[in-house]
């Protein structure tokens, strides 16, 4: 599911939900294992600042489904096998999301979609800020599978 909280930029969310169950079903997700937020800037900021001690938007965030104060791991060795209810949610500022679409000469709807991907993969518990590689690799491999550039 998306939904959108903002009004700063014009989005079409059927595409973009579409494009979201292709990416669970590729990945064995369970449907509406995800919930997607458009957010303005000024959101966008004061989560990043709450939660990454950043003060400033960037363009998605993902907050995976906690229990006991720990996220929940949902991949193991069968990425297949993760995802068998509640992920977590997806934040996504799309004027931010405008600006690096711009800077990588993508078309705002692929800059979106690729943010969609990337926050799918952290809700399964991949970080590209500490494992040496695997998260960019599998996020490559899956935007070409995707049609992504």
């Amino acid at each position: 599911m998306i939904v959108n909280r903002q009004r700063a930029v014009r989005v079409a969310l059927g595409p973009l939900e579409e494009f979201q169950r292709r990416v669970e079903k590729l990945l064995g997700l369970k449907k509406s294992g995800a919930t997607v937020c458009l957010v303005s800037n000024g959101e966008m900021a004061r989560l990043n600042l709450r939660y990454r001690k950043k003060p400033k938007a960037t363009d998605v965030l993902s907050f995976p489904v906690m229990v006991g104060g720990k996220p929940v791991k949902l991949r193991g060795g069968k990425v297949s096998r993760a995802g068998q209810g509640d992920m977590g949610d997806i934040a996504i500022a799309p004027a931010v999301a405008r600006c690096y679409a711009a800077r990588n000469g993508r078309a705002l709807a692929t800059e979106l979609r690729v943010l969609i991907l990337h926050g799918v993969l952290h809700l399964l518990g991949y970080d590209h800020e500490t494992d040496r590689g695997e998260m960019e690799r599998l996020e490559e491999k899956l935007r070409r599978r995707l049609g992504l550039k």
